[in-house]
């Protein structure tokens, strides 16, 4: 049973509380003033007791650092890719802040001035990346019962603020494939299919079909630090993708003298590397277009799966279809993304209420 008993100090009585918690392991907590203040300190460890919600104050005293390297291991689902991100941000910006607090001591407040001053330094992108994993941590740590509740929750965040698109037309994909060279294939391929790059790169022989002109995309190979990580799809989904028969005469061609597991692109199993973003072949081939045609965009290789969207909606394909073609998780995710592709879909809508309205009340 709890028990409170007095005891003396040099500023006077003072009461110790004594109870079990929920593991049976005896507890004290001295300090009480007056009985009352001890008695409805037990109260409340019996409310929350009965409610699942205690909190036990020696686990409150493991560090972020402590629960980080576990929170980070017990995470084997994410794609290599993404955990690699998440490792570098532990190890960069929550590590060298967090690592030596305790849960129990970290306040909202600090929490939120962190969140401000790393703001003030880095993308929005990296800042929640940083703030999901010192907020997961105490999720866990929460649900540990190590603390009563989460103070990185309800904390102000940046805003991302999406980048416009850059959509090139089938002219500036000719005159882009014109200074490619040798990847002239895979640039079609990137601008009429959609695929990102690490699907593409990953394309072996045997997911060629040419009598029903389709790629069977399964793998992704990703780059993680010096090694390339294979793996499935974004979404971990197979998917076929139609190809353009211009294209596929040309894929037919760059898989002559392949054995069925050599890769389309690339040296038999070793995968071709992305370009360097600013020197790399694709960067210098952007730059002689622009210097060629003043209205070519700056475009990245992100921006040829755009392109793709672009050309296959201008073409008459539905939602349904190009959500498929790239690999989207729903249709509305397609629409949330390329809305302002299906503007004239929009005004489609209004011509046929003009039509509909006409027919209606037209004399008779």
């Amino acid at each position: 049973m709890p028990s409170i008993r007095p005891y003396e100090t040099t500023d006077g009585r003072r009461y110790r509380a004594r109870y079990w918690d929920p593991a049976h392991h005896q507890r004290e907590k001295r300090g009480f003033r007056t009985k009352k203040d001890a008695e409805e300190f037990l109260a409340g460890v019996t409310v929350r007791t009965a409610r699942g919600e205690y909190v036990d104050p020696a686990a409150g005293r493991a560090t972020i650092g402590e629960l980080g390297v576990a929170w980070l291991a017990n995470r084997p689902h994410l794609k290599p890719s993404t955990w690699h991100s998440l490792e570098v941000a532990w190890r960069v910006h929550v590590l060298p802040v967090w690592g030596d607090r305790r849960v129990v001591e970290i306040r909202y407040s600090e929490v939120q001035a962190w969140v401000g001053s790393l703001s003030a330094r880095k993308s929005a992108t990296t800042v929640k990346r940083a703030h999901g994993i010192l907020a997961g941590i105490l999720d866990s740590a929460m649900r540990d019962h190590r603390i009563a509740s989460n103070p990185a929750r309800g904390v102000m965040l940046p805003r991302k603020v999406p980048k416009p698109r850059a959509y090139l037309t089938v002219e500036q994909v000719e005159l882009l494939v014109s200074h490619v060279g040798d990847h002239s294939t895979l640039v079609y391929l990137l601008s009429y299919t959609g695929l990102r790059w690490g699907e593409a790169t990953a394309i072996r022989v045997r997911s060629i079909d040419t009598s029903r002109r389709r790629i069977r995309i399964d793998e992704n190979a990703v780059r993680v630090g010096t090694a390339m990580a294979i793996g499935t799809p974004k979404t971990h989904e197979t998917r076929s993708v139609p190809v353009p028969r211009f294209l596929l005469e040309r894929i037919v061609l760059a898989s002559r003298d392949k054995t069925p597991e050599d890769l389309l692109f690339g040296f038999a199993g070793i995968h071709i590397l992305r370009p360097h973003t600013w020197h790399g072949w694709f960067a210098r081939a952007v730059d002689e277009c622009r210097a060629t045609d003043p209205t070519f965009p700056k475009v990245t290789l992100h921006d040829l799966r755009h392109t793709a969207a672009s050309l296959a909606i201008s073409a008459g394909a539905n939602v349904k279809a190009v959500q498929r073609m790239l690999g989207h998780a729903s249709a509305a995710m397609t629409l949330d993304t390329y809305a302002d592709l299906f503007d004239d879909d929009l005004d489609a809508v209004s011509e046929r209420l003009d039509d509909v309205r006409a027919r209606r009340i037209a004399p008779h």
